[in-house]
């Protein structure tokens, strides 16, 4: 909701406008210093109440013009009267950003420390919103550096969280606690991690921000960081050991598989540094899925497998040569049958198939219900690099013509299958289909 719309809510029924407020408020509306300098000078009240209860200056911080503010408080307007929803002009003016107004505001007398109903400070809201030279300024006139609101959160963990490295310095250099932490287990360093700010948390550790510290649900920091994507931290915490580097998340997916999915190869050689066995499994995992939680349905159960299937996969063709020169074991395969062929058959990247096939040696390699990577393709959607993939296989001596544990070849799986699909296989595969798959151009 609108800060417009959640005042029209609270100010029902409205107070009537003052005298001149209307002249003050199309002056403030159109941006007009001169206007509005003159509807103050015949009358007009600076403090007078404009629609949904706000004050002129409250409007005027709105509008971000540093010289409708500086009107409005020459003439007299008050800086520490909330709206309805209890928020200042300072409030406003950190959360709009404009430092010039904050500067203006808080020389005029504007209360650093007075807060809305949820105990937000200016100086949090500063510090989560605007420049880190409001940070400061706020700072200089006394502002409580540590102080919580009702979330039990710091200025500190506003700045963290939003990656505002200036206002995080500034904080520190005020005495800000780096380890404080909400009711709910979030330190600073936690939320400069879900920022995705490497180089937030970087000044947070450097301060002395604790990485072996628990979050909700026991999260390491190093889990936070890959929960997050934010690559360059988790590498950061891998080397300080904030983090167990073989410790399963709450998919039950190590470190070193996460890195690998998502192509991180600085983050895997860390990882291998710290000691990550390279082979090793993935585990159950620990969330509930909505299935299980409404219907006592729980999906279907995953493999344990490697960090090479993962890359595999992901169609990490660099990762997967990074894990097998690291001594991963490129034969291996799932409880399902799944190898490096089938896992790289799911991961729409020709050249990552080809290594797959390369490295296992066997382009009709199946799983326990005989579907081969063909199968896979053949009963698929649709994507960029499937006529590629599929003449991989073909230079590889995949065969469309081998049933699987149903009985169905490729080729007949076909039948049921996109015609898009069909057209790219048969490019590919150019034996003459059955009638059914013809395809008219």
């Amino acid at each position: 909701m609108s800060r417009l719309a959640a005042l029209l809510l609270v100010c029902m029924p409205l107070p009537a406008m003052t005298h001149g407020a209307g002249d003050i408020a199309r002056a403030i509306a159109e941006d007009d210093v001169d206007a509005l300098a003159a509807a103050l000078a015949h009358g007009g009240n600076a403090n007078g109440v404009l629609e949904f209860g706000e004050t002129p200056l409250a409007r005027a911080v709105e509008t971000q013009d540093p010289a409708l503010v500086d009107v409005l408080l020459r003439a007299g307007a008050t800086t520490d009267r909330a709206d309805a929803l209890g928020v200042t002009p300072l409030l406003l003016a950190c959360e709009r950003g404009n430092a010039t107004i904050v500067t203006a505001l808080v020389e005029a007398g504007a209360p650093v420390d007075q807060s809305n109903p949820d105990a937000v400070t200016p100086l949090a809201m500063c510090a989560r919103f605007a420049e880190a030279e409001t940070v400061s300024t706020l700072l200089a006139r006394g502002a409580a550096a540590d102080s919580g609101d009702l979330r039990g959160q710091t200025p500190l963990m506003w700045a963290a969280s939003a990656g505002q490295l200036g206002a995080v310095s500034a904080l520190l250099a005020a005495g800000a606690q780096v380890n404080r932490e909400t009711p709910n287990g979030f330190t600073p360093l936690f939320f400069a991690l879900a920022s995705g700010k490497a180089n937030v948390a970087a000044a947070l550790i450097a301060a002395g921000a604790d990485v072996q510290h628990r979050g909700p649900e026991n999260t390491s920091a190093l889990q936070m960081a890959l929960y997050q994507k934010n690559w360059a931290a988790a590498e950061e915490l891998v080397r300080l050991g904030g983090g167990d580097a073989a410790e399963p998340d709450r998919q039950g997916l190590r470190p070193l598989h996460v890195a690998a999915a998502a192509g991180q190869g600085a983050l895997v050689a860390a990882l291998l540094e710290r000691g990550a066995e390279v082979d090793a499994l993935s585990g159950p995992s620990k969330i509930t899925w909505v299935t299980e939680a409404n219907f006592g349905m729980p999906p279907p159960p995953v493999q344990p497998t490697t960090a090479l299937m993962a890359a595999a996969r992901a169609g990490q063709a660099d990762i997967m040569w990074q894990l097998v020169r690291a001594g991963a074991n490129e034969h291996f395969a799932d409880g399902a049958g799944v190898n490096l062929v089938l896992a790289a058959a799911q991961g729409k990247d020709p050249t990552a198939l080809t290594l797959a096939i390369e490295l296992a040696g066997n382009a009709n390699a199946a799983d326990k219900d005989k579907t081969t990577a063909l199968h896979l393709l053949a009963g698929g959607p649709f994507f960029a690099e499937l006529p590629a993939m599929l003449r991989v296989l073909a230079a590889k001596g995949a065969r469309a013509d081998i049933p699987n544990a149903k009985g169905k070849t490729a080729l007949q799986i076909l039948t049921d299958g996109l015609a898009t699909v069909q057209a790219a296989f048969h490019e590919v595969y150019p034996d003459k289909p059955p009638a059914s798959l013809a395809i008219s151009h």
